[in-house]
């Protein structure tokens, strides 16, 4: 681990990469993580918690995200390094233990959050081919994903921004409708103050923001490019809050205007909800033709957030096995594309089984939708993860200080504190056999940490050459 000492923001011999993202490149690569495919995939079900007036709870989910975000803010500008929330736990704390599990677990959240992604998208590739079986399908999508990034993908930042606007743009169709369905005078507005699910409101509303919430994940990944940032003393307070918060803008108009054109039970039944908008036929354009268009757009906005989780996950393998914290194997990469090609693997190995188990318990009467099982384990992990970085941003109060360093608002922080861990104790309490998903995951984790304790070679992984994408955005 890194000292704790700051690193100066302009020191490109000591990080070693090149600062070459500006503001605004940072802020459409915000809003482009968390603009992502989870509304195409879980606005359904955050309709089937609430009612019509679920867009309270994305409007919610994102004020908890963006609070969440300023802490993330205010510990880059501190330590403006790669590694996120990993690196200011063992800065906190300097405890290894609590590190991994935190690093294990971020790991976990996007083993269960590809496995989620992959699920909708095989229900959107059935709107253009049915024929397939969709267990097969995600497979095959997550196969050619690893593909992909073993023959040696390079993220850029300019992509990355194209892909968001693809994205934006089927979000944008949804808005449009809303907007002629109700210059014709046909929207009931009465709808989206209706919390039509039994029991108490305030509790379907916390249902609600738990599985909304994954649809605001993603923002944690900004930290990881803190070091190939220009001046992220002023980028990254204003460009890490200010994606979320125009991302949660969008977020809300988008959940009006699906509850106001499509009838609620629709959307909670369905499995590409957002695509139910385009087929009411609202638009005196061919329904046909705007599914299909439609489709393609969300397709393209689930594999682009897929793509990047699979980016995610050999390279925390990768850093893990560099510090000798799992077997040195996953440190390998191709000697020709530069790829982590063992940890790929082993990725793609890990969401296929979460894939056929949850296909084999829900064939064989199980009661369960991987999609919301998986998200809501995705979720369970990331709110853990947001609540102790939370913890972690009071507790170096006082360290390690720069008077160029972004200060989040301490009473915003304690809000934001107990709203993770409301709705993550809300998550637990409404389905406790998300933990036994979330265990099978750590303990993954922990068997590759117990076999590099008993057959690890010391330092051997450490000095593995570096990625590509270590050197390049």
């Amino acid at each position: 681990m890194a000292d704790s000492t700051t690193i100066d923001a302009d020191d490109d011999q000591d990080s070693g990469l090149k600062r070459s993202i500006t503001g605004a490149q940072l802020f459409f690569y915000t809003l482009g993580d968390v603009l992502g495919s989870g509304i195409y995939v879980l606005i359904g079900l955050v309709a089937a918690a609430v009612g019509g007036a679920f867009w309270i709870a994305f409007a919610v989910g994102v004020a908890v995200a963006a609070i969440t975000g300023a802490a993330y803010a205010e510990l880059v500008t501190k330590y403006p390094q790669a590694a996120g929330s990993s690196l200011y736990v063992q800065k906190a704390f300097n405890n290894k233990a609590l590190t991994f599990l935190v690093t294990v677990s971020f790991l976990s959240a996007s083993f269960a959050a590809t496995g989620s992604l992959a699920t909708g998208f095989a229900s959107y590739f059935a709107e253009l081919w049915a024929g397939p079986p969709a267990l097969l399908v995600s497979l095959v999508f997550v196969a050619a994903l690893v593909l992909v990034n073993y023959i040696g993908i390079t993220e850029s930042v300019v992509m990355n921004m194209l892909m968001t606007f693809i994205e934006l743009s089927g979000l944008i169709i949804v808005i449009g409708i809303a907007i002629y369905y109700v210059a014709q005078g046909d929207a009931d507005f009465g709808i989206l103050g209706d919390i039509s699910v039994s029991g108490n409101p305030a509790l379907a509303v916390l249902a609600g923001v738990a599985f909304s919430f994954f649809a605001m994940t993603g923002f944690e990944n900004t930290a990881n490019v803190a070091e190939e940032t220009i001046d992220p003393y002023k980028s990254f307070p204003r460009s890490l809050v200010g994606g979320m918060v125009v991302a949660g803008i969008v977020y809300v108009l988008v959940s009006m205007a699906a509850a106001l054109t499509v009838p609620v039970d629709t959307l909670a039944e369905s499995p590409a909800a957002l695509l139910e908008v385009v087929k009411q036929g609202i638009l005196p354009f061919s329904t046909e033709a705007m599914t299909k268009i439609f489709t393609i757009i969300a397709l393209v906005a689930i594999t682009n957030t897929t793509l990047v989780t699979l980016v995610t996950q050999p390279r925390i393998l990768y850093g893990m096995a560099r510090e000798d914290v799992v077997p040195g194997v996953f440190a390998r990469i191709h000697p020709v594309r530069r790829s982590p090609w063992v940890g790929l693997l082993f990725s793609g190995l890990v969401v296929g089984t979460l894939l056929v188990t949850g296909y084999a318990v829900t064939a064989a009467g199980g009661g369960i939708d991987l999609v919301n099982r998986l998200a809501l384990v995705t979720v369970v992990f990331l709110l853990a993860i947001y609540a102790l970085v939370i913890v972690t941003c009071l507790k170096l109060r006082g360290q390690d200080e720069d008077e160029r360093a972004f200060r989040a608002n301490t009473p915003l922080l304690v809000v934001g504190l107990v709203g993770n861990l409301a709705i993550l104790y809300y998550a637990i309490y409404d389905d406790p056999t998300s933990l036994y998903w979330c265990a099978g995951l750590l303990a993954v984790g922990v068997v590759l940490y117990v076999v590099e304790r008993l057959f690890g070679s010391k330092g051997t992984a450490a000095t593995a050459p570096p990625l590509e994408t270590d050197r390049e955005v």
